[in-house]
């Protein structure tokens, strides 16, 4: 079966998941994100790659930072961004998402940035895209239920070579909420293809997802083990509608047991890097000495999302 993400000469032609794309187009991806940094690793370049483009956001889920991040790096890109309304607009009134794209398509759309609750949304858009043979058309997905976040998952791992060099040598822990968790999907499966020997996940039973030893995870329900001299931890976002039911009791008990502490920080190795796709809860997932401490990297994840974001969107329909 064809890789629905590369055209016919096996170059990117959608950014749908992480799982399946070959380490090439990854590091191909990381290294243009390279080139939109400045020196001092705080501000992104613009460049005028997608002068004449129009990039369609469509949000079909809120998330504001996400959002804002893509109309950042499109803008950098110096591409026409179109937010569309999704609450106010036909989908809301019967249209279906097809008929939607459809339409768009006719107002001279080239790159739609998709992000939906339902698993597989972005797909299905890519889908129609490639049966009708509208090469000039790509998707970026955005987040699709709890399925898959690749953009994120490449300025991790961006975030990850900037610190540490390397993949070959590493041992990461993902903590939290796994099992809902998108961002630690495309995590794992980019850090699987790049190499990094040793990945962890930690949390309670409830919150670990099943068939990851398959992929050669390691999964704790202790923090003080899984956290034992790993080099990179990932804090995930504690779901506020995950709390108070029978997955998890209460915010309290989370922190009291899983919560990143400078204790806890302090049983990794002494220049382990602390990373959180945001927002952060603080004292809740990660205490407050430790979010604002000099081992963490949160704040860089979002510059270089904008550096990655824009290297993906040049990529596609960079001329």
């Amino acid at each position: 079966m064809l890789n629905p993400q590369l055209n016919s000469n096996g170059e990117l032609q959608h950014l749908l998941a992480l799982r399946d794309l070959p380490k090439d187009i990854i590091l191909h991806i990381l290294d243009t994100a390279t080139s939109f940094v400045s020196v001092s690793d705080r501000e992104v370049k613009k460049v005028p790659l997608l002068r004449g483009k129009s990039v369609f956001n469509l949000f079909f889920e809120n998330s504001t930072r996400t959002r804002t991040t893509f109309e950042i790096a499109a803008k950098r890109l110096s591409a026409d961004v179109i937010n569309l309304n999704i609450a106010a607009s036909s989908t809301s009134k019967g249209e279906t998402l097809l008929d939607t794209v459809d339409n768009l398509t006719s107002m001279n759309a080239d790159m739609f940035v998709v992000r939906h609750a339902q698993s597989g949304a972005p797909f299905l858009i890519a889908k129609h895209i490639n049966d009708h043979k509208r090469n000039h058309l790509h998707v970026v997905n955005a987040g699709d239920g709890r399925h898959a976040h690749p953009t994120q998952g490449l300025l991790d791992m961006y975030t990850i070579r900037h610190y540490k060099k390397d993949f070959s040598n590493l041992k990461v822990a993902i903590v939290g909420d796994v099992v809902h968790s998108r961002v630690a999907r495309s995590d794992i499966h980019a850090m699987k293809t790049l190499g990094v020997p040793e990945i962890r996940t930690i949390g309670p039973a409830t919150l670990l997802a099943s068939g990851l030893s398959e992929l050669g995870v390691r999964q704790f329900t202790n923090m003080e083990e899984g956290l034992k001299d790993v080099d990179v931890i990932i804090m995930l976002r504690v779901q506020n509608e995950r709390i108070n039911s029978a997955l998890l009791p209460t915010t309290q008990e989370f922190f009291k047991s899983y919560g990143l502490t400078a204790e806890r920080l302090a049983l990794a190795r002494p220049d382990a890097i602390v990373m959180h796709p945001g927002p952060i809860n603080r004292g809740v997932e990660i205490d407050s000495a430790v979010a604002d401490g000099s081992q963490a990297v949160i704040l860089s994840q979002v510059t270089f999302g904008i550096a990655v974001r824009m290297a993906v969107m040049s990529i596609l329909a960079g001329n």
